[in-house]
């Protein structure tokens, strides 16, 4: 029953809604109790042979009266009850949601996406019977054995009930002793569901590397196992909640067996009428449900119990994203100057980046090139605030980046990552989601600029064409330059290219360096890139190798200097040179 207590604040925020519902089940209580106690009147009607139609006219009439104020009252109480578990489930969805938009990249690595879409769905379903079913089953349980044994010991024999509900003990026994079993077992059980979920999730994502590689049968496998584990988790929950139900048949046989016996005694002595032990027998038969739903509420409770236990756990995961105690109210713009002494990622203790330090005017473009794994994605995430715990300090206009309230901060940037995320709907709307209010004459400017405008026109439904799940519909490097329009669109104060322009050739990467260059007359522009040739332009171009900056300069410097950046432009551009031959013998 703990789980109702830890539900309170919801409970007392909606108790209009749930005593209106209980005082709804407490009348239809009331009226069950009427339509046994008429039987009964009927049956001694007939055995005394002083049946009369009027007396017959009468009692039907009060069966239809009866029946007709339980409809109404039972469409008041589910409107109440179970209209209010909604609220809870919209609630904990909203908060949920929230919670997943502030949280940090520490956050998203810790949990899997399956994970997370098993705590938004299904746990909350399960908290959300608690407050609907749950409290029903509770109260209609509670309200009708209750009512059915106060009928039984004032209609018919106090000492007759008291011999029929002793054997209801055993129950509550019962109860106490599966309770923390089953608990436990829910909590197995969700956690397989979650599995389930990741494994599923990971495969339809990744489901042409698995067709490429021919992987289908070892992938189906696997997801054999994540079922076969599920099921077994589910098997030892429902065995311990099966047990309720013959142990309840089973105790509610006693209580027959006793009312058979020493009703039946009562009816010889003349102690009770045939017609009040029917009412009894009715009445014993109204509480075979309430006993029957003591193993459903346990279920009930139990899976809300458990699955409020992994909401709750995901829901105190903390941010380590500073919040400034005194916001700064300007906008970041201006000189941005990186100082960064140390910086090591949160699950490691290797120096991801070490003594790097750069300043970058406003109205300059940097490049950041250097070997994989050398550390420029690395400065792109500590830029985009990703991580705020570092010995060092990030400024732009002399202010502290993490003195800015983060979505003010964010807004002022414009990122395309190296992973290109599009949603399902049209081009037109991939273009302009970070300015929904933008025109058609915006979207097709922006388009111009990511070189993207031609493509856009060949296809036969324009702008209004579907890019499909995770833009599945488009080519790879439509793909990238469509993320560059989405981020121009923006205009804002600091451009950041992520290695965005691997997917294009030199011609089309060329045109969007240049369109970038007209159409950003102001803006800071910071290009990360493997391919040397996107970043020759740019005023400023680091080497970064093994954490920290081994060559800085332009591209003319950086040639003069002969080292990794020398090498490497050459290697590229007789790579280049080749594949031109091969593509014009082609």
């Amino acid at each position: 029953m703990g789980i109702f207590s830890r539900l309170g604040w919801f409970f007392k925020r909606r108790w209009r809604q749930y005593s209106f519902g209980v005082l709804a089940l407490l009348l239809v209580a009331a009226c069950n109790v009427v339509p046994p106690r008429i039987v009964g009147n009927v049956v001694d009607a007939v055995s005394k042979r002083n049946m009369s139609m009027q007396f017959l006219f009468v009692n039907l009439g009060l069966l239809l009266v009866v029946a007709i104020l339980g409809y109404i009252l039972r469409f008041v109480w589910q409107k109440m009850i179970f209209g209010s578990s909604y609220v809870l489930e919209r609630d904990l969805r909203n908060r949920l949601f929230h919670h997943f938009m502030k949280m940090d990249t520490t956050f998203y690595k810790k949990w899997r996406t399956g994970d997370l879409m098993a705590h938004a769905t299904n746990d909350i379903d399960a908290v959300r019977e608690v407050a609907g079913p749950g409290v029903l089953t509770l109260a209609d349980s509670l309200i009708t054995g209750l009512s059915m044994i106060f009928a039984m010991g004032i209609f018919v024999d106090w000492k007759l009930t008291l011999y029929a509900i002793l054997p209801l003990i055993l129950l509550a026994v019962m109860a106490n002793v599966l309770g923390n079993k089953i608990h436990d077992a829910f909590m197995d059980s969700q956690a397989a569901f979650s599995s389930i979920n990741n494994k599923t999730q990971e495969s339809i994502v990744g489901i042409k590397v698995v067709k490429a590689l021919g992987q289908e049968s070892e992938d189906e496998a696997d997801f054999d196992k994540y079922v076969d584990k599920n099921i077994n988790a589910n098997k030892k929950t429902y065995r311990l909640n099966a047990m309720f139900d013959p142990l309840t048949s089973i105790i509610m046989g006693l209580s027959y067996v006793i009312t058979i016996i020493l009703g039946g005694l009562a009816v010889i002595h003349s102690r009770i009428t045939i017609g009040q032990l029917v009412s009894f027998i009715t009445y014993m038969a109204e509480l075979t449900w309430p006993m029957f739903a003591i193993g459903s509420l346990f279920n009930i409770l139990e899976r809300g119990s458990a699955s409020y236990d992994r909401i709750i756990e995901l829901l105190s995961e903390k941010s380590s994203l500073v919040i400034p105690k005194h916001e700064v109210k300007d906008q970041p713009r201006g000189t941005l100057d990186f100082e960064m002494k140390k910086f090591h990622y949160p699950d490691g203790n290797v120096s991801a980046l070490k003594d790097v330090s750069f300043n970058l005017g406003e109205g300059q473009t940097l490049g950041i090139v250097g070997p994989t794994g050398g550390g420029k994605s690395t400065i792109i995430s500590l830029l985009m605030r990703d991580f705020d715990h570092y010995n060092g300090q990030i400024t732009v206009g002399e202010h502290d980046i993490r003195d800015f309230k983060l979505d003010d901060y964010l807004d002022n940037i414009g990122y395309v990552p190296q992973t290109n995320f599009l949603f399902s709907t049209n081009i037109r709307d991939n273009i302009r989601f970070a300015n929904i209010d933008a025109d058609q004459s915006q979207v097709e400017a922006a388009a111009y600029v990511a070189d993207l405008d031609t493509d856009i026109k060949g296809m036969p439904e324009g702008y209004d064409t579907q890019v499909g799940e995770l833009g599945v519909s488009l080519s790879g490097g439509q793909k990238q330059r469509l993320s560059i329009a989405r981020a121009v669109l923006s205009n804002p104060e600091l451009l950041i290219l992520d290695d965005s322009l691997s997917a294009v050739d030199s011609k089309t990467e060329r045109n969007i360096e240049n369109r970038i260059a007209q159409n950003r007359t102001s803006g800071t522009t910071i290009i990360a890139a493997s391919r040397l040739s996107s970043v020759e332009h740019a005023d400023q171009i680091l080497v970064v190798e093994d954490g920290t900056i081994s060559e800085k300069g332009t591209h003319k410097q950086l040639l003069d200097n002969r080292g990794w950046y020398y090498d490497t432009f050459n290697l590229q551009e007789r790579n280049a040179e080749i594949e031109g031959r091969l593509n014009t013998r082609g």
